[in-house]
């Protein structure tokens, strides 16, 4: 009886407390909207990207700074696992090349090797099968170093470039990031430069056998044996055969595959704006010989070094920036909160989205697209050749939705391109990858060298439940003209519902994230709490709510044995979807979305903001994991408005496409 009526105490004050909570977030979030109206907060990777860096400092033989170094080994050091390894995300389970890498590049940097924590390092590699259990990306790394042979490599000859595009295994076949990070690295296996290294520092004791006789990776589980064993069979012929490639044809390759990457430098940001990409071109260009004052090199050499992120005593380096998706969706908890001091803050990010949007440059994408305009966002500050559809649903949706603020068409023009081009990029199958349409060869998945099993860019559920919720936004009737883009993707969609009743996450962790993203989309086609697949979503979301009101869930989630929701602790971004989610089903009332909102505001700190730790978006699943330093800004400050909005209002209808 006492709790309950402590319960009905804490709802009764509930508009109070929401008031206050969504005003501390909005001053903290206002705070940080950068001079020219953008926002752009830290992303953080795992422990490879920073010592990856270190190590392609010493590839190079560049003198070291000893300064970033320090700072660079101290953040290795805090986020080793209690298990002696490193994770692939927060409290997460050893990774084998996560800890290699960490490992050689704190010996690198200086650490002794029977300092307390390399000790327990190795310890723990050694454990695990040792370096050998490496993966095709660190043992092409350890190569370069020549620590094993590049017999331990996949064979994958620069001469793919020439391939014709008919040919089953192509670059227009993989995705934007495959492609990006192969291209430079067709090019260094074909050279086979060797690390200067000048410290000659080695791992040879993190091997339980000799590393020189390392030979070839075994099939990864997500690989079928039949495939597999086809490819590997092919790939021995290859191996084969490769010393016998004319040298007139291999400079022919070389020439191809470099003009391919130098085309796309992409100046002071980098191939494909993303680092393994941008090491890779940089390493190809020293290896080709460019001198390091040209403006080729230093200009690739620059867009590394932008990426790093002092805090005074660590240092680490992001795999990209953020700026685009940040500002949109920061753009949409500010048009939600509705005061006039954001939509003004809302209305300076779009302005400065506006000039980003890409209306020239015919990119990859138009190989699968001739006809098409372009007219999409990047995800970056700039990375023309690799627009995404995620990114431009996004700033479409929250410029259509500012112009119904306005009640002009500020931004009229800009929607209606990227709507265009949105329309163009859907598959054949009525879904949406992130960068290509159709990129669905997924026997490519199989091939030796794809051990990490993210080669592909298919159409996922997030990212087309995104696409169909700003087309259902644009034109509410979209969706009921058969035959349409929408109703495609409408059927698409219902189709990815998986048994339990939730969407699996493809860019974001994970079924929670793909819940949200396909509520938000049911929601804008019409589809209500009586449709069948949107009750079973909520039944979902209110089955795997945690007893203290949140929700949370890792990246284990994503492993090939996952046989339904784990409990894990609720996070503020994770509560977040959750809660828009069931708000986009019509459940404002529910008492789950009020024991919701109830945690959010009992986690809101003094300064208006969220602790946030875990990673809780997806670069690849089961290899690379993210934590975006904003989503604990946004979303939370999202939902809270979003609540207080249909509450006052006294509506259960979302209006909006997210």
């Amino acid at each position: 009886m006492e709790a309950g009526l402590a319960g009905a105490a804490r709802l009764d004050a509930q508009p109070t407390r929401l008031a206050s909570a969504i005003d501390a977030a909005l001053g903290a979030v206002l705070d940080d909207q950068r001079p020219d109206g953008h926002w752009v907060y830290e992303l953080e990777a795992d422990a490879t990207i920073p010592a990856e860096y270190v190590l392609m400092v010493h590839f190079l033989g560049e003198p070291p700074d000893a300064v970033l170094e320090a700072k660079i080994g101290r953040h290795l050091r805090r986020v080793q696992g209690a298990h002696g390894g490193w994770p692939l995300f927060h409290g997460g389970a050893y990774d084998p090349s996560a800890s290699v890498k960490a490992y050689f590049a704190l010996k690198m940097i200086g650490d002794p090797v029977d300092a307390p924590h390399m000790a327990r390092a190795r310890a723990a590699i050694l454990a695990h099968g040792g370096a050998e259990q490496s993966n095709v990306f660190t043992r092409f790394l350890l190569a370069l170093y020549g620590i094993v042979p590049w017999d331990a490599v996949p064979a994958m000859p620069v001469e793919i470039a020439l391939l014709p595009e008919w040919f089953p295994f192509h670059l227009t076949k993989v995705s934007y990031w495959t492609r990006t990070v192969l291209t430079p690295l067709l090019v260094l296996g074909a050279l086979k430069p060797r690390a200067r290294n000048p410290r000659a520092v080695g791992i040879d004791e993190l091997f339980l056998a000799p590393p020189g006789q390392l030979r070839v990776t075994a099939r990864a589980p997500h690989q079928s044996r039949l495939w597999f064993a086809f490819f590997r069979t092919v790939e021995r012929h290859v191996r084969r055969l490769e010393p016998r490639i004319p040298a007139r044809l291999r400079r022919r390759a070389i020439e191809r595959a470099s003009a391919f990457v130098r085309a796309r430098l992409n100046g002071e940001h980098g191939l494909g704006a993303i680092f393994p990409a941008m090491v890779n071109a940089v390493q190809m260009l020293d290896a080709l010989g460019l001198e390091r004052n040209t403006g080729e090199y230093a200009g690739a050499r620059r867009a590394i070094d932008r990426l790093l992120v002092d805090r005074g005593e660590e240092a680490y380096c992001q795999p990209c920036f953020s700026p685009v998706w940040d500002t949109a969706l920061m753009c949409h908890a500010l048009l939600e909160t509705g005061t006039l001091q954001a939509i003004d803050a809302a209305l300076r990010g779009l302005e400065w989205l506006r000039p980003l949007q890409i209306l020239d440059l015919h990119g990859d994408w138009s190989l699968n697209r001739p006809g098409l305009r372009p007219g999409g966002w990047a995800f970056q500050y700039a990375n023309a050749h690799y627009p995404d559809v995620d990114d431009t649903a996004v700033v479409a949706m929250a410029m259509h939705r500012a112009d119904r603020v306005l009640g002009e068409p500020r931004f009229a023009d800009a929607v209606e391109r990227a709507h265009e081009w949105v329309l163009g990029m859907q598959s054949r199958d009525g879904g949406w990858g992130a960068f290509d349409p159709d990129n669905t060869c997924r026997y490519l998945n199989n091939i030796p060298f794809a051990d990490h099993g993210a080669l592909l860019d298919p159409p996922t559920a997030d990212v087309s439940a995104r696409c169909l919720s700003m087309l259902a936004q644009l034109d509410p009737q979209a969706c009921r003209r058969r035959g349409s883009p929408a109703a495609r993707a409408l059927d698409w969609l219902l189709c990815a519902q998986e048994p339990h009743g939730a969407w699996y996450g493809r860019w974001g962790i994970n079924y929670v994230y793909g819940v949200w993203s396909a509520l938000c989309a049911l929601n804008a086609a019409g589809m209500g709490m009586e449709a069948r697949p949107v009750a079973r979503a909520v039944d979902w979301l209110h089955a795997v709510q945690n007893p203290d009101g949140g929700w949370g869930e890792d990246g284990s989630s994503y492993r090939l044995d996952y046989a339904g929701h784990e409990p894990f602790q609720s996070l503020p971004s994770q509560t977040a979807w959750a809660l828009l989610g069931l708000m986009a089903a019509g459940a404002v009332d529910s008492p789950a979305v009020a024991r919701g909102i109830d945690w959010l505001l009992e986690q809101q700190r003094a300064d208006g903001l969220w602790d946030e730790e875990h990673h809780t978006a997806t670069g690849f699943e089961r290899v690379f994991y993210l934590r975006y330093h904003g989503y604990a800004r946004y979303f939370p400050l999202w939902a809270l408005a979003r609540y207080r909005k249909l509450r006052a209002s006294g509506s259960k209808r979302v209006g909006f496409g997210m």
